[in-house]
């Protein structure tokens, strides 16, 4: 289904919002956990730390023995036995006596506090204390950071590496994720060539490639790349054979708002076309629709434009498909210009961010892949709004912001 007129950005957003299924979950080794999105309810199966025990290297002992000593007037203990990490003492202690033990070593049965080796004296046998501890000094309890069945990571989360030691200590080997969406890309162009330092007639380098496989590694998905000429025929095998392995298709180039468009043309016939055409700068001859109930989004074959349409209508998709549910918090900036922009339309401005000022840049074009190096930012120019004038508050979305 064609819809001529273009979409507002916000509801072409919401229609492919309610497309968007997961990619349903799978159990691997925690050791292959890093980056991927927590599919289960993390609860401990353990205490954490499993013991009460040393928080720094010195001498287990009974804090009462200490009371009212100090530099000038030392306790004087008897050091029965030495311990270190991964060791444990059998002895019980008494009054009078002390334990020399490293950190994270258990507190040995009698003691009720460890005394820092900074404040003591020991020669063979003896140990001379010179300052006052009380009980539960320096002795991290067992169960103090998590404790057995307490949840500790809810469903969605990204595991990093707090999230990763937490569920470790928690007591898991391996831990249940959301598959990362397998995408097959195809970069429409006959004139489209891999990179190379002489180009004949009218080649152009495919940039889109590149530019592709890299926002789909950083959205965490796995990409499938491939280049056809613009040939239906064609474009209808690769559409096919892609789709039948993949959770969805992304391709770049043949969505302009004429008609014969390769690749809309070639999705019309085969599913469901939903959205053509959207009232987005740079990016208006963005595209999607289902194939085989397959999620395809149909991206400009201009660098600047695919890359903008990735981030307003591919990346944050393709997190929810994963299980990762984001607010992109927007920040208030200063225009140090005017911005110009038309009522009815969303414009994404690339832009510097420069302290509590934005500066937009003057390069415009959705083949000017330049002025994506050279800024660190969009101002968002909603549908609502006429423009800005210098000095004027604007919305600023940083790059950084984007990332997972």
């Amino acid at each position: 289904m064609f819809l001529s007129e273009l979409l507002p950005v916000q509801k072409a957003g919401k229609i492919i919002k309610s497309q968007i299924n997961s990619t349903g979950t799978e159990k691997v080794s925690l050791e292959d956990a890093h980056r991927r999105v927590l599919g289960q309810l993390v609860t401990s199966r353990l205490n954490s730390p499993p013991f009460d025990r040393s928080a720094m290297d010195g001498y287990a002992i009974k804090a009462a023995a200490t009371f009212g000593h100090g530099e000038e007037n030392p306790a004087v203990l008897k050091i029965v036995d030495r311990i270190g990490a991964g060791q444990m003492s059998q002895v019980v202690l008494k009054e009078g006596e002390a334990i020399q033990i490293a950190t994270g070593a258990p507190l040995p049965s009698g003691a009720d506090a460890v005394v820092m080796e900074e404040y003591t004296h020991g020669q063979e046998d003896v140990l001379e204390v010179e300052t006052t501890v009380i009980p539960g000094e320096n002795v991290s309890r067992a169960g103090e950071d998590i404790k057995v069945d307490e949840p500790v990571l809810e469903p969605g989360r990204l595991l990093n590496a707090p999230e990763l030691s937490i569920v470790a200590s928690a007591g898991y080997s391996e831990v249940q994720v959301y598959k990362k969406p397998s995408v097959g890309v195809i970069i429409t162009g006959s004139e489209l060539v891999m990179p190379r330092s002489h180009l004949e007639g009218a080649e152009v380098i495919n940039s889109n490639h590149f530019t592709l496989k890299s926002l789909l590694e950083s959205t965490l998905a796995v990409p499938h790349m491939t280049h056809c000429v613009d040939d239906r025929k064609l474009v209808r095998e690769e559409f096919l054979r892609l789709l039948d392995t993949h959770d969805c298709l992304i391709t770049t180039g043949g969505t302009a708002i004429s008609k014969g468009d390769v690749v809309v043309d070639v999705a019309t016939k085969l599913g469901e076309v939903l959205i053509h055409g959207v009232s987005l700068r740079p990016g208006k001859p963005f595209a999607f629709g289902l194939v085989k109930n397959k999620p395809v989004f149909m991206l400009s074959g201009y660098p600047v434009a695919a890359m903008v349409q990735y981030d307003v209508f591919v990346r944050e998709n393709l997190l929810q498909m994963q299980g990762l549910e984001r607010n992109l918090s927007l920040q208030t900036k200063t225009a140090t210009r005017k911005i110009p922009s038309t009522l009815g339309r969303t414009d994404y401005i690339r832009a510097k961010i420069e302290g509590d000022n934005v500066r937009p840049l003057k390069i415009k074009g959705s083949g000017i892949i330049r002025s994506m190096v050279d800024s660190d930012c969009y101002i968002i120019m909603e549908e609502n709004l006429e423009g800005r004038a210098e000095g004027e508050d604007c919305q600023v979305l940083p790059y950084h912001a984007l990332q997972v």
